[in-house]
């Protein structure tokens, strides 16, 4: 039997002063108005399976006010396991623990691992680029705990660089840093390009059972040392993993070429923070000529084929969080998103009406009442 949540437990988080869920099953349903605390329930959810949450918060935004620390905790069992999951939060720091140990995040990530889904995302495909990498940066740090740190390591380099342009700092220092953003980006290029070849499979594979397979969609990851956007076409370059000592290369290379608008322009502009990820719909760009259809539809897609690498690679299945994305997809998506609830994935959803669901599904679900005046269970089956 898959590890899964049983119990959720909350003490003084966002608008908790406390709040207990024994008995979770397969699917929980949450159901109230706006401003209730919904969304709350999903973050704590992620925080105690992803070890982070999609609002990135500062710690002290998760205690609630008036009090000095927010806890989260979940009993998962399965496999002949039983796990109690808990993460607090005071002033300036969060902490995670195992069974009552200590533990860092990056080695508690994978336990019981999340794929989370909210209205944010289904801009993913129209926004900017900074959303794409997070995605699959956020994705890549559940299914191995270097991607993380690498991904960390090379934020700070880059930060650090970006202070020294600022300052006019002298060349010597420039090339001194341009050295740790080879050699820690071409890292983090090779980690994501390799986890981006995998999860196009997947996610070409669910676009085309969402279309019908009346459209093909092809994935593109386009490193910041390749042409200028208007010049990526799907053809150049696939989904075929890049290599260390290729990414090295180029990447010198090219932090040779934009030397002096870095200079002019203070800011780094060669490395991973300016790859990008492409999607193309019959050969066109999804972003710019995709209908909000079809850009809804590769959103829907990567959330599932998210689900399936990460059964793929940690053999185990993950939670899915759905955070009020119902409302804002049509019938034939949500038909889509609710088959594939029935793929022995826990799932947890919230709603400000169960309208959307069939009678079967509710039948099957815990209905979890938020309002005003409280909690309150209303099925279990």
């Amino acid at each position: 039997m898959p590890l899964a949540i049983e119990r959720l437990e909350l003490s003084s988080f966002r608008n908790y002063e406390s709040f207990r869920l024994d008995d979770l099953g397969s699917l929980t349903i949450f159901v109230g108005p706006n401003a209730v605390g919904k969304t709350n329930l999903i973050e704590a959810l992620q925080l105690v399976t992803a070890c982070l949450s999609f609002r990135h918060p500062k710690a002290e935004h998760l205690i609630r006010e008036g009090d000095r620390m927010a806890c989260v905790d979940a009993r998962v069992t399965g496999s002949d396991r039983l796990l109690d999951v808990r993460m607090t939060a005071e002033p300036g720091k969060k902490r995670f623990f195992l069974n009552g140990k200590p533990k860092r995040p990056g080695d508690l990530r994978g336990t019981l691992p999340s794929v989370v889904f909210t209205p944010d995302d289904l801009n993913l495909v129209k926004s900017g680029m900074s959303h794409r990498r997070t995605a699959l940066d956020d994705l890549g740090s559940q299914l191995s705990a270097n991607h993380q740190v690498i991904r960390r390591d090379y934020e700070n380099v880059v930060r650090h660089k970006n202070a020294l342009l600022r300052d006019d700092a002298s060349d010597d220092l420039v090339w001194s840093i341009n050295q740790m953003v080879v050699t820690v980006g071409a890292q983090l290029t090779c980690y994501r390009s390799a986890l981006f070849a995998k999860l196009s499979r997947h996610l070409k594979q669910a676009y085309a059972q969402i279309s019908s397979s009346s459209e093909e969609l092809e994935c593109v990851y386009v490193p910041s040392w390749e042409a200028d956007e208007e010049s990526v076409r799907p053809c150049q370059h696939g989904c075929e993993p890049i290599g260390r000592d290729q990414a090295r290369e180029l990447m010198e290379r090219r932090l040779e070429e934009l030397g002096g608008q870095e200079r002019a322009r203070r800011r780094s502009l060669v490395g991973p923070h300016a790859d990008r990820i492409e999607f193309f719909i019959q050969g066109r760009n999804a972003s710019v000529f995709g209908s909000q259809g079809q850009q809804r539809s590769v959103v829907l897609a990567w959330k599932l084929a998210e689900v399936r690498l990460i059964k793929e690679i940690l053999g185990q299945r993950p939670v899915l969080l759905l955070d009020d994305v119902m409302s804002e997809l049509d019938a034939d998506r949500r038909n889509q998103l609710v088959g594939f609830m029935e793929d022995s994935v826990q799932v947890f959803i919230t709603t400000t009406t169960p309208e959307y669901f069939t009678d079967d599904v509710m039948a099957r679900a815990l209905v979890v009442k938020l309002g005003k005046g409280g909690v309150s269970r209303e099925t279990l089956c």
